[in-house]
């Protein structure tokens, strides 16, 4: 490819072009797929370009899921209560399916870059504010199996529509209501808010 093509780009530029066609790349094939020279020709730039802003595939991948992690957070964070961070964890990954991907597959990236650990936090400390909101009784007397037990409910809820396996459970309807009667049906009584909602 020219180099007058790669000079089209701005130095943030050609990362995001990168990063687009990685992140086609693993919405399409999964993250196995990825090859740094297959990134360079579809961003149209030089088979060097790719490792030059991140070295290698591992951290293409880091990259992948630092990105990820922060849009985790910033959808949980606005999010009202703990089950609407759930119908937020569904939505992100039907919206976001390469990066969910990545995310949850530390095998694949550098998990102690500073940039992961942060979005992280972040995203852990969004689902144990759900968590803690909770009145007492929906919380049971280990509020850390809660979360687990909410973590969960949510990610099995996404992983399963991704990978297609509820479409004839699903018979049409909206993933997100969906989900929110599913935390009716699995939640007892007594992990029930006090005006009758579900407490996830």
């Amino acid at each position: 490819m020219s180099s007058e093509r790669e000079r089209t780009y701005h130095h943030g530029d050609l990362r995001r072009a990168i990063l687009t066609a990685a992140l086609d790349v693993i919405a399409a094939h999964g993250p196995a797929a990825l090859s740094l020279r297959d990134l360079a020709r579809r961003a149209g730039v030089s088979h060097a370009a790719p490792a030059h802003h991140f070295k290698d595939r591992t951290g293409l991948l880091t990259a992948v899921a630092a990105e990820g992690y922060a849009l985790f957070a910033d959808a949980l964070a606005g999010a009202p209560d703990l089950r609407e961070r759930g119908v937020a964890y569904v939505r992100f990954a039907a919206t976001h399916p390469a990066h969910f991907q990545v995310m949850f597959r530390p095998d694949l990236y550098r998990t102690d870059a500073p940039e992961v650990t942060a979005a992280r936090t972040r995203a852990t400390e969004a689902l144990r504010a759900g968590v803690a909101d909770l009145p007492p009784g929906g919380r049971g007397e280990d509020g850390r199996l809660a979360g687990v037990a909410a973590w969960s409910l949510a990610h099995g809820f996404a992983t399963l529509l991704l990978s297609g396996n509820l479409s004839d459970a699903m018979e049409g309807r909206d993933p997100e209501a969906a989900f929110r009667s599913l935390t009716g049906l699995i939640f007892t009584p007594e992990n029930r808010r006090d005006d009758g909602e579900a407490g996830l």
